[in-house]
């Protein structure tokens, strides 16, 4: 998959994108057949355990994207950019976006709106990279535009958002991410523009869907966004498995002979 084949899959089917940040689950999520891989900026979260996504810096996102792409055949591979990659020095945008691209196997970069989002968007495009817009909630930026909650919920917040969209295509972007919008509204952003827009927390309406896969699989249960569906209760099944370890570790019962190594009895009489 390449980010011109997504692009034409508009009006065609439903994208589907998720997020991985290690080897294991990046494996399992590229041989299911899911359009694009995102190493998403939320490793923060559900990986380092941070309070915000601006916490995570080059170093992390790198070293996360190169472990991902050793496994991904398939997928498109995404990588966000970091808060201090493009935002916090705007003058190091493309530089940035070309260490993802030349160091960790990247297929396209992801930046968040900001304030001067559409310069760096079209500086990195313009270099030659692909780029994927994302607007509506965007974490990095989440103490300017009133916290977490749903955004463009009235007619001038929606016009602000249809005018970012277009602004992002006109920029080079090949896609955009839809983070937390009435579906309605999501439903005319997908309709005025000529590139896929991805929801998360956006309703049916939009070209595809994306989730955090700590989320949908039940592994990060610190708080539950409204729009993800658990598809898995993995911590529940992973509790039970460590609590199963403790008590036979505890009771003698493991190891047993079968998870045992032997030695001949001849062998072992010449220690005697």
């Amino acid at each position: 998959m390449n980010t011109a084949e997504i692009t034409a899959l508009k009006n065609k089917r439903k994208i589907t994108m998720l997020t991985a940040y290690d080897y294991p689950v990046a494996e399992l999520v590229d041989k299911a057949g899911i359009d694009i891989i995102l190493v998403g900026d939320s490793l923060a979260n559900v990986i380092l355990g941070l309070d915000s996504t601006k916490q995570v810096g080059m170093a992390e996102m790198l070293h996360h994207t190169k472990a991902v792409r050793r496994a991904v055949k398939n997928s498109l591979l995404v990588a966000d950019m970091p808060y201090e990659s493009y935002q916090a020095h705007p003058e190091e945008c493309v530089k940035n976006a070309r260490r993802f691209i030349d160091e960790a196997g990247a297929e396209a970069v992801k930046l968040e709106w900001f304030e001067n989002c559409p310069q760096v968007t079209r500086a990195i495009a313009s270099s030659g990279i692909p780029v994927m817009g994302h607007i509506g909630l965007t974490p990095q930026t989440v103490d300017k535009i009133g916290g977490f909650k749903v955004q463009g919920k009235d007619a001038q917040a929606a016009k602000k958002l249809i005018e970012q969209a277009q602004e992002l295509e006109r920029c080079g972007c090949f896609s955009i991410v839809l983070e937390c919008v009435p579906d309605k509204i999501s439903e005319l952003i997908s309709g005025k523009i000529h590139i896929p827009v991805i929801g998360i927390g956006a309703g049916v309406h939009c070209d595809g869907q994306v989730l955090v896969i700590n989320d949908m699989l039940g592994l990060f249960n610190r708080y539950m966004p409204k729009f993800v569906k658990k598809y898995a209760d993995l911590s529940a099944l992973a509790s039970k498995a460590i609590e199963e370890f403790r008590d036979e570790v505890l009771r003698e019962e493991f190891p047993d002979k079968e998870h045992s190594f032997g030695i001949k009895e001849e062998e072992l009489n010449k220690l005697k």
